[in-house]
């Protein structure tokens, strides 16, 4: 395109750029800034590639006192700011605005301290999430959450989105397990939250952090609470001929009394994917496997697993098989934590959900997306933290078939509304972003998201960080499908029954 022929809103977008580019060039060396389409094209989408938007500029600032001149000057130019972490999140958080800035932290990166007395870690929000307990091994310590994609994602994605994993039942998510966070607000001011006492006096800012997907404050430094590395650890992978028979045991063993590790769930159709890709030793018969894990002594784990063996059978499994070495569980576990991975090799593409249900609707859940894999005509992968509720189906489809995508998106949308029905919620550790934004609208009402706002507006009163996500406007709302506004409220259609 000449000069000439340039529109209105390229001129716009060249002026803005030029200015932060001004703006940012005493405050970031040149390797810093990236401005050129081509070199910030990596950054145009998360881990949730369905929804992609080019950003006006991307800044890797090395230090914290950078990230603050960086938001000053954002401010002062009123350019809205995004940050990022590793870009493997799944609710298109980090999704850039189009006149705004990609902050992002990757080169924050040091483990800055660890505390082997206090139990205690304290890094950069750019630390991989592995890198965390890989460093406090030495010290016969570990940092408990473990999302899927531990050996690549953040720990700042991971304050951002309040991740889980597969050890999430016993011992948490994100905000369970970190002390304190500091960073600082779209003007530049510091904000110390939490910190090495049990408990601090006042309202709990730390917790509404933890999860706000970068709409309050933009993370420079997290104190992380460090565990023993337990002494023992074992896996009971068990199959089941009936997908409700699996939902009904995972309520069985909590009802028991029992709160494994871990407790996990897939369906044939993930173990089919699964398996040719890692050979785990996964039972290809079986409608649904469970894996449960205990850790501890070797006395309290050879008592919990003959429990948890106890209840699975009184369920109606149809085969237990409980790791013999360490290798053996790290194998069982590998089919799990690979399952996304897997999903693109039998599929062009996939679309990640993340919604929470009571436990005791796993099984009517799972019969449900049987009937809307009939209604979209598409195959979904099951991949459960059962033990919590937590739901990750996979479901599967080809972008480049037409009207593909629109029906995996719908599929994804009857999922989290039905969550909703069941007394769940639309996310369990992927975050809102701009992925589940609609779905929002069905689980909080207007009076509910106007106190979302007010508390941004107390952080971020202009606006500018990760605008348009996470909370929709009654607009937005009035935009999703199954809804309409009458006299300024919306009302709802009926929900699918299955």
């Amino acid at each position: 395109m000449s000069r000439n022929d340039a529109s209105p809103q390229s001129d716009a977008a060249d002026a803005r750029r030029a200015e932060l580019r001004r703006a940012l060039a005493g405050v970031l060396p040149p390797s810093c800034l990236l401005f050129d389409a081509e070199q910030t094209a990596p950054f145009e989408c998360d881990g949730l590639s369905a929804f992609r938007q080019a950003p006006l500029a991307v800044a890797l600032p090395q230090t914290e006192a950078q990230v603050r001149e960086v938001l000053h000057s954002c401010r002062r130019l009123n350019v809205p700011v995004v940050a990022r972490g590793a870009g493997t999140g799944l609710s298109g958080g980090a999704m850039p605005s189009a006149d705004g800035l990609v902050l992002s932290l990757a080169k924050l990166n040091r483990i800055l301290d660890i505390d082997p007395v206090a139990c205690t870690a304290r890094v950069e929000p750019g630390v991989r999430n592995l890198a965390v307990s890989d460093a406090a091994a030495a010290f016969g310590l570990y940092y408990a959450p473990d999302p899927s994609s531990q050996i690549a994602c953040s720990i700042g994605g991971n304050v951002a989105e309040n991740s889980g994993g597969v050890h999430c039942l016993k011992y948490g998510l994100t905000v369970h397990n970190v002390l304190g966070v500091r960073g600082y607000t779209i003007d530049g001011e510091e904000v110390v939250l939490g910190g090495a006492a049990l408990d601090t006096p006042g309202l709990d800012l730390l917790a509404l952090a933890i999860g706000s997907e970068g709409l309050l404050m933009i993370v420079t430094e997290v104190t992380l609470r460090l565990i023993p590395k337990p002494k023992v650890a074992q896996v009971v992978m068990a199959s089941f001929d009936d997908v409700v028979k699996a939902g009904d045991a995972i309520a069985a063993i909590i009802a028991a009394g029992i709160i494994p590790a871990g407790l996990e769930m897939m369906d044939r159709k993930a173990t089919a994917a699964v398996e040719p890709f890692v050979r785990a030793g996964y039972d290809l018969g079986a409608a649904a496997i469970l894996l449960a894990e205990s850790d501890g002594t070797a006395e309290e784990v050879g008592d919990e697993i003959a429990g948890i063996e106890r209840v699975l059978q009184a369920a109606g499994a149809t085969r237990c098989t409980v790791s013999r070495s360490e290798a053996e569980r790290l194998r069982f576990w590998s089919g799990r934590k690979n399952a996304f991975p897997a999903a693109g090799r039998v599929s062009p593409d996939y679309y990640c959900m993340d919604g929470t249900i009571p436990r005791k609707h796993l099984g009517h859940m799972l019969r449900a997306i049987e009937a809307m894999e009939r209604k979209y005509a598409l195959r979904c992968m099951n991949v459960f933290h059962a033990g919590d509720g937590n739901l990750h189906p996979l479901i599967l489809f080809d972008a480049h078939r037409e009207g593909e995508w629109d029906r995996a998106d719908r599929f994804g949308a009857d999922i989290l509304e039905l969550c909703v029905e069941l007394g769940g919620t639309i996310t369990g550790e992927h975050g809102v972003g701009i992925e589940k934004i609609g779905s929002m609208c069905v689980q909080f009402a207007a009076t509910e998201r106007e106190v979302f706002f007010g508390i941004k507006r107390a952080f971020d009163p202009a606006g500018l960080l990760n605008p348009g996500k996470a909370i929709p406007t009654l607009a937005r709302c009035a935009e999703y499908g199954r809804m309409h506004v009458h006299d300024g409220q919306l009302a709802f259609a009926e929900l699918p029954r299955f």
